[in-house]
């Protein structure tokens, strides 16, 4: 069996929470400048401002309403993905911080 003291404890939290840390702080990085930058969206969306406008030229209501909702759609999915990746940068910096106070602890 291995005696660990306090301090191999404290240290072994430590640790770990930073590895936590900095894996969720580089998740969030990673979704916040690859999915919300996603050129697929960006075609998507030019392509739903054009069939718009064609529509209103057109006088087809139906299509400039079914245009705008996916819009919306779009819009509502960017703002979810950066909000995933901000949470996770904000849990990946507090447990960082956590782990440098619980390193304070260890004498």
């Amino acid at each position: 069996m291995i005696a660990m003291t306090i301090n191999d404890v404290l240290l072994t939290m430590t640790v770990c929470i930073f590895v936590l840390g900095i894996v969720s702080l580089g998740t969030g990085i990673f979704i916040l400048i690859s999915r919300v930058m996603n050129e697929d969206l960006k075609i998507i969306s030019s392509g739903t401002a054009k069939l718009a406008s064609k529509g209103i030229s057109d006088d087809i209501a139906g299509l400039v309403g079914n245009a705008s909702t996916l819009i919306n759609s779009l819009n509502d999915l960017i703002k979810t993905t950066k909000g995933i990746g901000l949470f996770l940068v904000m849990i990946g910096v507090s447990l960082i911080l956590i782990a440098y106070f619980l390193l304070q602890q260890i004498h």
